[in-house]
């Protein structure tokens, strides 16, 4: 059992430390899956202690944040034309 605890930490550290955007996805899929795993195992077993478990949540809300981060670099940004004091600008606005 100690072996998967390892597992799913170090995976999840091999993505925070992925610093190329570009790379990081295939980093935090072998996270996710790991980290599931875990949870899935001590779920079976009723085993782990409360701070791992606290910690698992904190990776998998780790990697949704990284994940949304990449995705929103991958998304076309919006030109808005605003008027402000000066005339006319444009902003760029991330999208809904």
């Amino acid at each position: 059992m100690g072996d998967h605890k390892e597992l799913w930490q170090k995976r999840y550290e091999a993505a925070l430390l992925e610093t190329n955007p570009e790379k990081m996805q295939p980093f935090l899929e072998t996270a996710k899956a790991a980290i599931d795993a875990r949870l899935q195992e001590l779920q079976m077993d009723h085993g782990g202690t409360r701070e791992e478990q606290r910690a698992l949540s904190d990776a998998l809300a780790g990697v949704r944040v990284l994940e949304r981060e990449i995705e929103g670099r991958h998304q076309p940004r919006q030109l808005v034309l605003t008027r402000n004091f000066a005339g006319s600008e444009y902003k760029p606005v991330k999208p809904h």
